[in-house]
């Protein structure tokens, strides 16, 4: 068994898309549309985008809303990463479990995601 998508419900998948794919360079896939779109890596993992009718974000760290699922990503300096995904329209939650050696952030529709220093 191969792991070959990660798929998150949110509101509007081209949004979200568009987010993740200028913060990791991935490729939308062609038959990316208003209902389901996906980011596909050189490695054969996809990340995808499901439209979802009353969508609710996480609450993290608040588990009213459970975050269910979150996404770790590596990058050389976290610093410099944090300021680049704020830019394109991360949130950053206040409470960081440990800044030092990961942040917390979240996609425009409210998913947390971690940054790992690589």
């Amino acid at each position: 068994m191969k792991l070959s998508a990660i798929t998150l419900d949110c509101a509007d998948p081209l949004t979200l898309a568009a987010f993740y794919q200028q913060a990791t360079g991935l490729e939308l896939h062609p038959k990316s549309g208003p209902d389901f779109a996906a980011l596909a890596s050189e490695g054969g993992l996809s990340l995808g985008f499901q439209r979802v009718d009353g969508y609710r974000a996480p609450s993290w760290p608040d588990q009213e809303v459970p975050q269910q699922l979150h996404c770790c990503f590596d990058v050389p300096d976290l610093d410099e990463a944090e300021a680049r995904l704020v830019e394109l329209g991360a949130g950053r939650p206040e409470h960081q479990p440990n800044p030092g050696r990961w942040r917390v952030l979240t996609d425009p529709a409210g998913h947390p995601f971690c940054i790992v220093r690589g």
